[in-house]
């Protein structure tokens, strides 16, 4: 079995600001079953070309027997933002084709989606609406 690092709302907030992101974070479940809120961190980031993720980690994973020990977020749901609403990917990439969010995403995941957002110039979506590819 493939082990997946452990995501943190602390740990995705670094990779994000560590690739020029405005970046805000949140916790939403506590360690208490009775928490109300349905995920364990929520991070949205805003990228210098206007583009913008949201990112969910829905439910910690356990890793330890009887629920123990061991609680971890190794996969999230990214959804991507134009904006400020969610969007597709212009075609010709390998993430949000069709949909606007990727769900069960690891680590490595992330970090590629993460620099196909940073590096997209949101012009390709105009010129794919005029050729009629989008």
């Amino acid at each position: 079995m493939e082990e997946f690092t452990p995501m943190t709302a602390e740990s995705v907030w670094e990779i994000l600001v560590r690739e020029g992101a405005e970046v805000f974070a949140r916790e939403g479940r506590s360690d208490s079953y009775g928490a109300p809120r349905d995920f364990s961190f929520e991070v949205k980031a805003l990228f210098p070309n206007g583009m913008g993720l949201h990112i969910v980690a829905r439910q910690f994973n356990y890793r330890d027997p009887w629920e123990a020990a061991g609680r971890v977020n190794d996969m999230v749901d990214v959804s991507l933002l134009r904006d400020g609403s969610y969007s597709p990917f212009p075609k010709g990439y390998p993430w949000f084709q069709g949909t606007d969010q990727e769900e069960g995403i690891d680590e490595k995941g992330l970090r590629e989606i993460i620099g196909c957002v940073k590096g997209l110039n949101p012009k390709v979506y105009l010129l794919q609406e005029l050729t009629g590819d989008l």
